[in-house]
């Protein structure tokens, strides 16, 4: 059963930071990926059963303030502020961050060091940039080989980027089904969070993030957990990551895209649960 939310707000440097909290147990904030996706299809209502969900609305983006460059000016470590008051707020004991969220996490970890029982880098890389493009563009061909209803959806992915927000989410519609392993076969599934998702424009200003010769220094064990089916945030990526930070876990859902909490909700949950537990 889906738990109600309490939504909340608090400030940081001026600008306001929401959030929205659900479940029981250790507090994790869950930091969604983007930059500039909307919050609300991180939702998890397995994990909320035994975790307390504290669902971050990154600044930029929804009801949460924007920063005073805005559009520009949203680097991983630009959220990492924010990140850190809600955590403090809470009394946070985990955080998860998902695709872009993820290189946050890892950038709070490296910055924070010793604040939190664990991360969970979910569906993410230790970096983006050239080296996760190039890889990223040769899975997006592939995915779409391997499901040929996925053709066109290449050429929107291809598009420049619209700068407006209602830009921004009309191409998040059009190339979210290349997200999942096989959007096609149960569209009567997914469908309703493609009609819902949103996505603000926010600038990361060309930044180029790369921690992989830094991940021995993060000190926060993480489980990696990933999809075999994820075209942008490959499962050597996630390997990556558990074997570069000390006490480490990996986790690959063989039925999942880059989505696994919606695909394979049940493991999903199981290997976080794993973790909160240890």
């Amino acid at each position: 059963m889906t738990q109600a939310l309490t939504t909340h707000e608090i400030t940081v440097d001026g600008v306001v930071q929401r959030f929205h909290v659900a479940g029981r147990g250790p507090v994790c904030v869950m930091h969604s990926g983007g930059p500039g996706v909307d919050w609300s299809y991180l939702r998890m209502p397995l994990v909320e059963e035994f975790v307390t969900a504290v669902y971050l609305e990154p600044v930029g983006t929804g009801e949460s303030g924007r920063l005073p460059t805005h559009p520009h000016g949203y680097t991983v470590g630009a959220y990492v502020p924010f990140v850190h008051a809600v955590v403090e707020h809470v009394d946070a004991n985990y955080l998860l961050g998902h695709s872009h969220g993820g290189l946050v996490a890892q950038e709070y970890a490296l910055t924070h060091p010793g604040r939190l029982a664990g991360l969970i880098l979910y569906a993410t890389a230790p970096c983006n940039g050239p080296d996760l493009d190039v890889v990223a563009a040769r899975n997006a061909r592939r995915q779409a080989a391997r499901v040929p209803s996925l053709a066109p959806v290449l050429q929107d992915l291809e598009a420049t980027w619209p700068e407006t927000d209602a830009g921004a989410t009309a191409n998040l519609k059009a190339i979210l089904p290349l997200y999942f392993a096989d959007y096609r076969a149960r569209e009567d599934e997914y469908g309703a969070l493609r009609d819902a998702v949103r996505c603000w424009h926010v600038s990361q200003d060309g930044e180029v993030y790369d921690v992989r010769e830094r991940l021995a220094q993060i000190t926060t064990p993480a489980l990696a957990i990933c999809g075999s089916y994820d075209w942008i945030c490959e499962p050597s990526w996630s390997r990556l990551l558990a074997d570069g930070i000390p006490g480490s876990t990996y986790a690959e859902q063989g039925r999942s895209g880059h989505f696994g909490h919606i695909e394979e909700p049940g493991s999903f949950a199981e290997a976080v649960e794993k973790l909160v537990r240890s």
